[in-house]
């Protein structure tokens, strides 16, 4: 695919940012596009591989070096209509998906990967530019109805499938609005918004019907609501998260990361807060507790607040500057990964395990640390104090919320504490309930989530007509 001696005289390049000292000082988007020549020469260098295993590197399956080809001939449409025929929301993806295809990209071998995220956000971002997508209808209505609870990727996905479809679908948010964590969790700076409010309209332009502020098992009895459709689809999310129950825990200024990101996420969308506590960094030394990417967005979020010093700490080993290909290549790898929040200013200290919090007048002021060893156990002599005005725990979800509808179905549970329902046909216990996204699966990425949606929604047209031409 590509140019067929490309990947030998074309250098990789990809999007940049711009300086942190300015992208600090807003919530906007701050990743430079790459010019449509620059694309275009990128994906030259795909490299025509016997077995590309960016295929399988791809949850969605996206067909890679196509499109990637498409884009090097110039046939941009073409190349929308091949990226959209297995991803829903590629401007998603192109924009928060770590990218697990580069990583399973051949040129990978030589840490020169074909910019993979990049040329798809390109294509889809000119396909919206020059109004190629468009509502889109796959066959005529045939009078089932379904619901989906929860908005996030999965539960999009799902409903844009089978409202192409022909169902009647109704989607069920318990926010404002719709988006699930793309909205709520993930920070405006690494995904504007009014991406997905574009996707929204196209979906309601296909059919959906929305319904906000609706939280099902809270607000409305979840039994009837199954009882008056054909089909439901459970899409709520792994919303339990972690806690640390350690001494100190109760006092002020300890709080769980969904806590204080969907905070700043409603105040850049102008929508009204849903408590009289705000949960702000400005002045303030901040320790964020967990390694991953909601650790990340919490940096790069209380950097913007203005943040006296920003300090994640990862009770796991500092990870090696580069994998082992020859271990790792074609899986997604071990190694140390710096995102664009690290580079604003935060400092990262591995293999640190907290033991207790003390504060004054109630509220927190210091952690106590140890240095722990690969057994996860205390390194002696090596006890020290973080000073802390605020402490945001971002160690990850254990499951979905058990209260609410899922304990008013009574729906069975797996040994995680997920929904039960497997991957072929995505049905719960209950009859016409399936599940899908992070309520089944545990938590994932967009990516995962936006598969799991599809497929859920293969098997739930399956289900209504006993015959289905959604791809799986």
């Amino acid at each position: 695919m590509g140019k067929v001696t490309g990947f030998l005289e074309i250098e990789r390049q990809d999007r940049k940012y711009t300086p942190a000292a300015d992208r600090v000082r807003h919530y906007n988007e701050f990743v430079i596009p790459l010019s449509e020549e620059a694309v275009k020469s990128q994906a030259a260098r795909c490299m025509n591989c016997g077995i590309p295993f960016c295929h399988t590197g791809c949850p969605v399956n996206n067909q890679i070096p196509d499109w990637n080809d498409l884009v090097y001939l110039g046939d941009w449409e073409e190349a929308s209509r091949n990226l959209h025929s297995t991803n829903n929301f590629p401007e998603f993806t192109g924009r928060v998906c770590p990218a697990p295809c580069e990583a399973s990209c051949t040129l990978n071998l030589e840490d020169t990967p074909v910019t993979i995220k990049t040329i798809e956000c390109a294509i889809v971002d000119k396909a919206w530019e020059h109004g190629w997508i468009r509502p889109e209808s796959y066959r005529d209505k045939t009078g089932k109805k379904v619901a989906v609870i929860g908005s996030g990727p999965a539960g999009l996905a799902a409903a844009q499938q089978l409202a192409r479809a022909g169902h009647a679908v109704h989607v069920f948010e318990k926010n404002a609005r719709a988006g699930g964590l793309l909205r709520y969790g993930i920070p405006d700076f690494k995904m504007e918004k009014h991406l997905i409010d574009r996707r929204i309209a196209q979906m309601e332009a296909e059919g959906v019907t929305f319904h906000y502020g609706v939280n099902i098992g809270v607000t409305q009895d979840a039994k009837q609501l199954i009882d008056s459709f054909d089909a439901v689809i459970l899409s709520g999310g792994s919303e339990k998260p972690r806690d640390l129950p350690i001494p100190g825990r109760e006092l002020a200024g300890i709080h769980f990361a969904m806590d204080f990101l969907p905070q700043q996420n409603r105040r850049v969308g102008k929508e009204p807060p849903l408590d009289n506590q705000p949960i702000l960094a400005n002045g303030k030394h901040v320790v964020v507790i967990g390694g991953g990417d909601t650790g990340s967005d919490c940096i790069g979020t209380s950097v913007r607040q203005g943040a006296l010093s920003v300090t994640q700490l990862e009770v796991m080993p500092k990870p090696p500057e580069k994998e082992n290909k020859l271990l790792s290549w074609p899986n997604w790898p071990l190694k140390l990964r710096t995102s664009s929040s690290h580079m604003e200013g935060a400092e990262r200290d591995f293999s640190v395990m907290t033991k207790s919090f003390s504060g004054e007048n109630g509220e927190v002021k210091a952690l106590h640390c140890v240095k722990v060893d690969h057994q996860m156990k205390d390194v002696p002599g090596s006890e020290f104090v973080l000073k802390a005005d605020l402490v945001l725990l971002a160690m990850g979800f254990v499951h979905p919320m058990h209260d609410g509808m899922l304990k008013s179905l009574e729906v069975k549970l797996d040994g995680r504490g997920n929904v039960e329902a497997n991957v072929m046909n995505y049905k719960t216990s209950i009859p016409k309930v399936f599940s899908a996204g992070d309520m089944r699966r545990g938590q994932s990425l967009v990516v995962w989530a936006i598969r799991e949606g599809r497929q859920a929604a293969h098997a739930v047209d399956e289900y209504l007509m006993g015959e289905t031409t959604l791809p799986r």
